[in-house]
């Protein structure tokens, strides 16, 4: 059915249930598990005359995020180990979640991408957006969605 299973994690409640779906799927399937977290880039500024920060410690902080990134997927990655997966873990540096989730199935070369919805709707879908729906809406690969 599935030879391998991109997921994408941001370590949140909901998203960790996308990762137990999609490994219960890759065991299933003896599918490959791709486990994926995008790593904001970190503003230089938000305003002008606002305080801005040095290159060192943006360094710092960006290297903090990809610290706890790295951990979170070692997490997903030991745990679908334990139930027979093979997995790999990736991370992607951009602002641009739901494309940097597409090229990353691409590049892994994909057949299915598993990721979570808050399934906010109204107002709060409008001014905070969708990751997932942008996905859905791009991406050439069906979408398992978990709520």
């Amino acid at each position: 059915m599935f030879k391998r299973i991109l997921v994408a994690t941001d370590g949140s409640t909901l998203s960790k249930k996308a990762v137990t779906n999609a490994i219960a799927l890759a065991a299933q399937t003896d599918a490959d598990l791709v486990a994926l977290h995008v790593i904001p880039r970190y503003p230089k500024s938000y305003f002008e005359g606002a305080v801005t920060f040095s290159a060192e410690d943006i360094g710092r902080i960006e290297k903090q995020w990809a610290d706890k990134a790295q951990a979170m997927l070692d997490t997903v990655s030991a745990r679908a180990k334990q139930s027979g997966v093979r997995v790999r873990t990736a991370t992607a540096n951009s602002d641009l979640v739901a494309e940097s989730i597409i090229a990353a199935a691409k590049k892994y070369k994909s057949d299915l991408i598993v990721m979570a919805s808050h399934g906010r709707k109204g107002i709060k879908r409008l001014l905070l957006g969708s990751e997932t729906q942008h996905v859905l809406a791009n991406s050439a690969l069906p979408v398992l969605v978990i709520r």
